[in-house]
């Protein structure tokens, strides 16, 4: 008779520590945020996928949010486990709830397809007010194969 076996370890289970920092919120301070999340997610396969979506939230915190204004300031997070990886930006908030434009693929404009990338690229994502009351936070999870994370090209050490 087969031992019962326990149910499989939660996602919290593999999280690793909680990265945070704070960015200015000036359209120069976006090129930092991508670099701090490349450097946290290093190992992954998701790496490209991760540091593109990072630009497109920090870019929307600093345009359509009060972090764009004199003084603002955005908040980048990141929660990383084996294959799976969560991103915030955390902004002074708006009165426009983020969502996607849904636009043609053929329309040229330059503007208007972030959270457009952010809802085809990412395994989930979301945006909320902050429990603080200080702004929102738009996220964005993605996963990947464990397997796949182990034949990515080690960090230099």
């Amino acid at each position: 008779m087969e031992e019962p076996q326990p149910p499989p370890p939660s996602r919290s289970e593999f999280r690793g520590p909680l990265a945070r920092r704070r960015f200015p919120g000036l359209a120069s301070q976006i090129h930092h945020a991508r670099r701090f999340v490349e450097r946290m997610l290093a190992p992954s396969p998701q790496l490209t996928t991760a540091t593109l979506l990072t630009s497109e939230l920090a870019t929307n915190a600093i345009t359509h949010s009060a972090s764009g204004m004199p003084g603002g300031k955005f908040e980048v997070t990141v929660d990383l486990g084996r294959g799976w990886a969560r991103v915030e930006v955390r902004d002074l908030g708006s009165p426009e709830r983020p969502q996607p434009q849904h636009r043609d693929p053929y329309d040229v404009s330059e503007h208007g397809r972030g959270l457009d990338l952010v809802d085809a690229l990412a395994s989930t994502w979301g945006a909320e007010s902050r429990p603080d009351g200080l702004g929102r936070r738009v996220w964005f999870e993605l996963m990947w194969d464990e397997e796949a994370e182990g034949a990515a090209p080690a960090a230099a050490e």
